[in-house]
């Protein structure tokens, strides 16, 4: 998978009646893979969720621009977390990376039958005072639809969603991306029509990305005669952010009296990053001097 470098083009189509994002995500995925030791089914509900959520950061227009997309489903899977920055720098973790299930009646990963039914809720934090929350009922759990709703129901977008992640034999990602298209405000009824036909003809994304097309061949493809304008290119990769400093910050938040229990417990304790599986270890000393830092 490393011999190329994941990233998202962003397009727009039919006089600026469309606007088209697609990715390849297979280098992000397999790392979330590595980390988090996933299951095939939870590799490719992760790798969606991720895929999906690094093209919505590439929407957002301010460098401080966050998001997190969240499914709380019923399923064994439990609950799938994923984060954007307006870089399409993501990160995520699954409740329970191990789960396993056999194959959907179509002979296909059964993510749906992992996830479950429940809640989407998507919070963008754009630097204003409150955070931005939208929240859906999950449609189907195979996470693309359930964007497609969220989109419509939530921002008042109409869009069509695809996300793909293909699996090797040995269980590592072979390929991983998708697409996302929405149809602008100005819309005309005949363009409207004509790209509801096309994507009638477009066979799930995994089977594009298994024929080794790029973002921009998948939109080609899906935008011939549309008059398709690439606009940019931004990379995409898995980051986690975390540091020492922002654990000791998460630890005085706890509280004085929280802090002084640790202490009398007398042990280092060590924090687990959930994103990226880093630990810290902080000594007795250390919890002496945070808690002399909290209030």
């Amino acid at each position: 998978m490393s011999g190329y470098q994941d990233y998202i083009v962003r397009a727009s189509a039919a006089d600026g009646q469309i606007r088209a994002f697609a990715a390849t995500t297979g280098n992000l995925v397999e790392k979330a893979r590595e980390i988090h030791g996933t299951s095939p089914v939870a590799t490719a509900a992760l790798g969606r969720l991720l895929t999906g959520a690094a093209m919505m950061g590439c929407m957002m227009k301010g460098r401080g621009d966050l998001l997190t997309v969240q499914i709380m489903g019923n399923g064994p899977i439990g609950t799938l977390t994923v984060t954007a920055d307006s870089m399409a720098r993501v990160k995520g973790y699954v409740q329970n990376p191990g789960v396993m299930l056999p194959p959907s009646k179509e002979g296909k990963l059964d993510v749906g039958g992992a996830v479950g039914l429940g809640t989407f809720r998507v919070i963008k934090d754009l630097g204003l005072k409150e955070p931005y929350v939208g929240e859906i009922e999950l449609i189907s759990g195979e996470i693309a639809e359930d964007f497609t709703y969220y989109f419509a129901a939530s921002e008042q977008v109409p869009s069509s969603v695809a996300l793909g992640v293909l699996m090797n034999r040995d269980n590592t990602v072979a390929q991983a991306g998708g697409f996302i298209i929405q149809l602008m405000p100005n819309a005309e009824e005949k363009v409207i029509s004509h790209l509801e036909q096309k994507l009638t003809e477009v066979t799930a994304v995994s089977g594009l990305l298994a024929e080794g097309m790029t973002p921009e061949e998948i939109l080609e493809y899906i935008f011939a005669g549309f008059d398709l304008k690439i606009l940019d290119k931004c990379p995409t990769s898995y980051y986690c952010n975390c540091s020492a400093e922002r654990v000791e910050k998460a630890l005085i938040s706890l509280g004085q009296a929280e802090l002084q229990s640790m202490i009398e417990d007398g042990e280092p304790i060590t924090m687990n990053c959930q994103f990226c599986d880093r630990s810290y270890t902080f000594s007795v000393e250390d919890l002496c001097r945070l808690k002399e830092s909290a209030h």
